[in-house]
């Protein structure tokens, strides 16, 4: 799906269809104030304040038969430029446009606005000449929106929409909408029961049902296994930290919007924690290290907490409570290339076994002139990018680089997954830290018998189970494969009464055998439930007979599948065992 925000003439198109959404708003509501409507990746939304109106699904076709009207008009889109004191004039009843014009800078002497017919929107533009070119768009949905995304502030009218140069392309666009949502993971986590929210819960916390627990026990089972033949060490660590912890790692200044509020019990305050670092720098800390020690690779599935904005949370994708596949790795300096190498080999493994082949390796630097967000130490961060870099050019790995996107500590490698739909997201993720090991006082005794101090490497290999998760379940729409179906195969017996008995025993040795199988005897007709198996997605369905139950063999279809294969039960195993093991992905 095309990222409309990068591509130069569609933004262009789509901030103009923006203000044709503003201004047809503006003819039905005329008491509609406007906070901003910027492009994003699919397309662009505007926030609305519309008194005591609350928007229904019902008004977007009157919205966009007005939009139609104003476009087939075609008024030219007329530039102005004002000074700070016009603008302020020019928009002194509408108080979502001053405080935007009272936070620019005021050295700013230029503030432009733009004109189309009876409309005049703040802008800094650019825009298309008129509006006539406007024609091809489609307000995709509503929502509410806090101003400036603050719960204590109003709740704003947002409404969504996308724009196309041609309708082809919007046709096209609108098609992988559908896809889209038909293999939205929320909207397939709720048929397969994989998990699920609640408001007593909370916004942002998933419950794990029995079946998506499955596939994510199944998943931390992987991970443990690949990490633990590497030489990682998994802990355990709390799910809070002291104040002091977080003001010690440097956190408590870089991230505390991004974090729960502090609780106070006793004489302490702690917060929830929002990242595993620190504990593992302790970890590290609770005894000397001779340089032979080294690497010591610490390994947890840790449970984290972020504070997320309402508007961004998303389903598993996006939340509040998360399990990170996380590890630090403690090195000495000339350890960095070979334990980076080895965590982008495992990246590469791990992407194979599941059939990931669309990515790309993004490496992530520091904005040399921002002091405030990054450790001010040129040499530390100097040091830092070029040791990743050559790493990098040494395995031959494509990547490119992304000033400004790094950890406040050091530069990070990130993996962009393209999904089979939607933009790109960030799965595995792998940091270099000369900074944390500082604070901490880390050392270990070299060779010559002097205290050095390690180096970080902060790696995640799924990032989190959750969003990981969420990918897997949108990429396969709810087909695993085999080895991490929460059921893999299901038995039918064409009639209860007569291969029931039969059913009951291959299911209770596909059992013994540790496949995951139940057993459908329901009294009802066959086709039935086979329509429910495949809508269940199970990867085999196995049709009992008076031929299987007479020869003692298993017939079976595979999901998506009408041709029925017969084999012998032990042949019928050991073809499971197989590809359970192989962690065989299908397309």
């Amino acid at each position: 799906m095309i990222n409309i925000k990068e591509n130069e003439k569609l933004n262009i198109i789509n901030h103009s269809c923006a203000h044709l959404l503003a201004q047809a708003v503006k003819h039905l509501y005329p008491e509609a104030k406007f906070w901003v409507g910027p492009v994003i990746e699919e397309g662009f939304y505007y926030d609305i304040d519309l008194g005591d109106k609350t928007l229904t699904t019902e008004d977007l076709p009157k919205i966009e038969k007005e939009m139609k009207k104003i476009a087939k008009d075609g008024k030219r889109i007329i530039r102005h430029e004002l000074t700070k004191e016009e603008a302020l004039e020019m928009f002194k009843d509408d108080p979502y446009k001053l405080d935007l014009i009272s936070r620019m800078d005021d050295n700013e002497t230029t503030i432009s606005c733009y004109t189309q017919g009876d409309f005049t929107d703040l802008c800094r533009g650019p825009h298309v000449d008129t509006v006539k070119v406007l024609k091809h768009f489609k307000l995709i949905k509503h929502s509410g929106a806090y101003w400036k995304g603050d719960a204590k502030n109003k709740m704003l009218q947002r409404i969504y929409g996308v724009c196309f140069e041609t309708e082809a392309e919007l046709n096209n666009y609108l098609q992988e909408l559908e896809e889209a949502k038909e293999r939205d993971h929320r909207k397939i986590g709720k048929e397969q029961e994989l998990f699920m929210t609640h408001e007593l819960v909370g916004s942002g916390m998933p419950l794990w049902l029995p079946t998506g627990a499955l596939i994510r026990h199944e998943l931390e089972n992987y991970i443990y296994q690949k990490e633990e033949a590497m030489g990682y060490n998994h802990v355990y660590t709390p799910c809070v930290g002291t104040v002091d912890l977080y003001k010690t790692s440097g956190h408590w200044d870089h991230y505390k919007e991004n974090m729960f509020p502090m609780m106070k019990v006793d004489d302490e305050e702690f917060v929830l924690r929002p990242m595993n670092c620190p504990h593992h720098m302790l970890v590290y800390k609770n005894k000397m290290h001779s340089y032979r020690d080294l690497p010591i690779r610490i390994g947890e599935f840790a449970t984290d907490f972020r504070y997320e904005a309402s508007g961004a949370v998303k389903g598993l994708e996006r939340v509040r409570c998360m399990c990170q596949n996380d590890a630090h790795l403690f090195v000495r300096p000339d350890q960095i290339g070979e334990e980076f190498k080895r965590v982008v080999s495992l990246i590469l493994d791990v992407y194979k076994d599941f059939g990931i082949k669309d990515y790309k390796f993004r490496l992530s630097l520091r904005d040399k002139n921002d002091k405030e967000k990054y450790f001010d130490d040129d040499e530390m961060w100097e040091n830092a990018e070029n040791k990743l870099r050559e790493v990098l050019n040494e395995m031959g790995v494509e990547y490119f680089e992304a000033e400004g996107e790094a950890a406040f500590y050091g530069p990070k490698l990130d993996v962009e997954v393209k999904p089979a739909v939607g933009p790109e997201v960030t799965l595995s993720t792998c940091q270099l830290d000369f900074l944390l090991p500082r604070r901490f006082e880390l050392t270990y005794v070299d060779s010559n018998g002097e205290k050095q101090t390690p180096v970080v490497i902060h790696r995640a290999i799924f990032g989190t189970f959750d969003r990981f998760t969420a990918f897997l379940i949108e990429e396969t729409q709810g087909a695993f494969p085999t080895w991490l179906a929460p059921t893999q195969v299901e038995v039918i017996p064409v009639s209860s009464e007569f291969q029931g008995e039969y059913a009951g025993n291959v299911t209770e040795k596909l059992k013994q055998e540790g496949i995951r199988a139940e057993l459908d005897d329901r009294n009802e007709k066959l086709g039935y439930r086979l329509r429910e198996a495949q809508t269940k997605k199970v990867p085999y369905t196995v049709i009992l007979g008076d031929n299987e139950k007479q020869n003692n063999t298993i017939s079976y279809r595979l999901h998506g599948e009408k041709e029925t294969t017969t084999l012998e039960q032990e042949q019928f195993i050991n073809l499971l065992k197989e590809e359970i093991k192989k962690k065989t992905v299908r397309k």
